[in-house]
């Protein structure tokens, strides 16, 4: 009896933590690296944190709210053929609403909640991304900006997407719909479930017995495209007269070099080309940046 009392018990202990879901908590220890960039060393990532500044066009925050989502296997088993999802595929909020994420991972796996195409000069690449690893949660805060636009919401991790890990967020009344949102819109290519084996292996045949064909249709010659002979000739007239100016310099140059010295200067030249082409063009983005945020609104 008291062995049996002793299993029992034991069994009870064991199966506590299974019943009761711990979530690591994030928040408390992330690391602010700069730029709205957080993250610690347990698999936590906040990506485009804003809490004050506002979007060019937002006089001020027309409202402050909060969600949380949650992300998991089980929120896919409504949705045949898929492995992941959220628990909502739809999001609406007003336009220059202060909204603040809590991202909740229930799986054992790593998942993210990824916000595109947001105004660049406010978030870097365009984006707000937040990241989990394992059961945990982590929360984050962006600024919406103006206007009607419908935002791809997803997992960035290989193939959570294309398993069902996406959603659309609108702002305002949104732009349209995004194709293949789980229980929003159809899917782009829809899944077959009533085909037999037999008839897969008979569809299957016929388009193996029909790529021969496919094959040789696309071996066929194609008709040539008749070139422009003088924009040819007067590329390699002028080739030619700057070969001829550059040879007496050349051949002072490489005088007395050797084969490898004289392509090491070469691809020195070219080294050389490129970083000023890289530095010229660094200069014209911060030109284009800096003009960007003079024309932005005060807070």
């Amino acid at each position: 009896m008291v062995k049996l009392l002793s299993v029992g018990v034991l069994m009870v202990l064991f199966s506590v933590p299974l019943m009761a879901q711990e979530y690591e908590d994030h928040d408390s220890m992330l690391m602010d690296h700069g730029d709205g960039h957080l993250m610690d060393m347990a698999g936590g990532m906040v990506m485009g944190q804003n809490t004050d500044t506002l979007p060019g066009g937002c006089d001020s925050i027309s409202e402050t709210k909060e969600i949380t989502v949650h992300a998991g296997h089980k929120y896919a088993e409504k949705f045949p053929g898929r492995m992941f999802a959220f628990d909502t595929q739809e999001f609406k909020f007003k336009p220059c609403t202060k909204l603040t994420v809590h991202f909740i991972n229930e799986d054992n796996v790593r998942h993210q909640w990824m916000m595109h195409g947001l105004p660049k000069y406010l978030y870097p690449k365009g984006m707000f991304h937040l990241e989990a690893t394992g059961p945990s949660k982590i929360s984050g805060t962006l600024i919406l900006p103006p206007g009607d636009k419908t935002y791809l919401v997803h997992c960035d991790i290989a193939q959570h997407m294309e398993k069902g890990m996406k959603a659309q967020f609108k702002v305002g009344e949104g732009d349209g719909d995004l194709p293949s949102i789980p229980g929003v819109t159809a899917y782009v290519i829809a899944d077959d479930y009533k085909a037999t084996l037999p008839e897969l292996m008979v569809k299957a045949a016929s388009v193996i017995d029909s790529a021969p064909a496919a094959d040789a249709a696309s071996l066929a010659p194609k008709p040539s495209v008749p070139q422009d002979d003088s924009v040819i000739s007067g590329v390699t007239v002028i080739g030619l007269a700057l070969g001829l100016l550059a040879a007496p310099f050349l051949a002072r140059k490489f005088k007395g070099m050797s084969v490898s010295e004289v392509v090491a200067y070469v691809f020195d030249l070219l080294r050389a080309f490129i970083e000023l082409a890289v530095k010229l063009l660094s200069r014209l983005i911060r030109l284009i940046i800096a003009y960007k945020n003079k024309i932005l609104p005060e807070k």
